[in-house]
């Protein structure tokens, strides 16, 4: 198996346009392929990364893109046919196989189901694909402003979930606090620079500065800065 794998690092800084960051890609890509013959194993030799059996060194995610021209192997007195072998292992964290065929590309997700639910998965190529569209759409508008949420998903998080709405007691704030120290005088009502203070004792503060006033001529409604 001679392939060697690169990796890749995109430079996503300064909110570029999918065209400008297309451009970046292509020109790193280039470079990289320009160094294609350093193995990647000797890579990991001299980075030297903190290794981890349960992922792959340096990048945990794969995009393979097979768009080279496939011909047809023939041999003299030999019938021979691709067969596709099923994958039950997933060699790295996630991996994005697309190919190009006549009617596009067509490809899938493999994943390590210790990482990922199959519904999350299936989420992350339904954002994808609303991401290309989107893509081809306005391939001048900012990476950060293209959409990855369709209508209903979005309005699930932005807006049911959101839905936290409950019943509000019929009581002034002072009065929810004096029930509050009522209930829970030893509990921490207010912590600044290490120092403590229960509701009780701030209860019992707020009280002797109320009779004060009071003394002082306020009156009941007054406000006091």
């Amino acid at each position: 198996f001679f392939v060697n794998t690169l990796a890749l690092r995109a430079d996503l800084s300064g909110r570029p346009s999918f065209v400008a960051l297309l451009k970046r890609v292509r020109d790193m890509t280039l470079g990289a392929q320009a160094h294609q013959d350093a193995p990647f194993e000797r890579l990991v030799e001299e980075l030297r990364p903190v290794r981890d059996m349960s992922r792959s060194p340096l990048f945990q995610a794969m995009f393979v893109l097979q768009n080279a021209p496939s011909r047809e192997l023939t041999l003299p007195g030999l019938r021979i046919e691709a067969l596709t072998t099923p994958s039950v292992t997933s060699k790295f964290d996630l991996t994005l196989a697309l190919a190009e065929s006549e009617d596009g590309l067509k490809g899938g997700f493999e994943y390590a189901t210790s990482l990922f639910e199959a519904a999350t998965i299936a989420r992350l190529a339904e954002h994808y694909s609303l991401l290309l569209k989107g893509i081809v759409a306005h391939p001048q508008e900012r990476i950060d402003a293209l959409a990855l949420l369709g209508e209903a998903e979005r309005r699930r998080l932005v807006v049911e979930l959101n839905e936290t709405s409950a019943p509000y007691p019929d009581l002034r704030l002072h009065e929810m606090f004096s029930a509050q120290a009522a209930r829970r005088p030893d509990a921490i009502a207010m912590r600044f620079e290490g120092n403590d203070l229960t509701y009780g004792e701030l209860n019992a503060r707020a009280n002797r500065l109320a009779r004060r006033l009071r003394r002082l001529g306020v009156a009941a409604e007054s406000l006091v800065g």
